[in-house]
């Protein structure tokens, strides 16, 4: 897909400096100097055409007094989409992926508390019947931000 010089301003201008405000996509257009629906049907577009895979926010979860883990669980091939549709039922699971390991689907959590957190995977358990699950909970938070400038200064 080709990408105009709007487009790529838009991509530029949600990365970075999404606007806070009652109307974020009547500013973005104010930036860019077009109405608000055509940034409406670009993003909308940009999404059509998987360019775009997700718009929100990102949230410091500890700030919020959240906990976070990451998972491991082993699954029989035969019952991956089986077992992943009971996981990312919980809205707490943030990532769901599959590895070539003997532990071969890894899942994040997010909830209120610790205790939280072991509620959801001894209901896992208990809907999958698998009792191997490992919970690696956060010691540290790593953060990185990545921001792709796909402006072109040549436009």
């Amino acid at each position: 897909m080709e990408l105009d010089h709007i487009d790529r301003r838009l991509l530029n201008l949600v990365q970075s400096e999404f606007p806070i405000c009652l109307e974020p996509y009547r500013v973005l257009a104010e930036r860019l100097g077009i109405s608000e629906q055509e940034v409406l049907d670009r993003l909308e577009h940009l999404m059509k055409q998987d360019i775009i895979r997700r718009l929100g926010g990102v949230f410091d979860s500890r700030k919020l007094g959240y906990k976070g883990t990451l998972c491991a669980i082993k699954v029989p091939p035969d019952r991956i989409e089986e077992v992943a549709a009971v996981v990312n039922s919980y809205i707490g699971i943030t990532h769901n992926y599959l590895r070539d390991h003997e532990y071969n689907m890894w899942f994040t959590v997010l909830a209120q508390s610790p205790a939280k957190v072991e509620q959801i995977l001894a209901e896992i358990k208990q809907a999958t019947g698998i009792e191997d699950i490992i919970n690696l909970p956060s010691k540290r938070f790593f953060k990185v931000l990545v921001n792709f400038d796909v402006e072109d200064n040549r436009d």
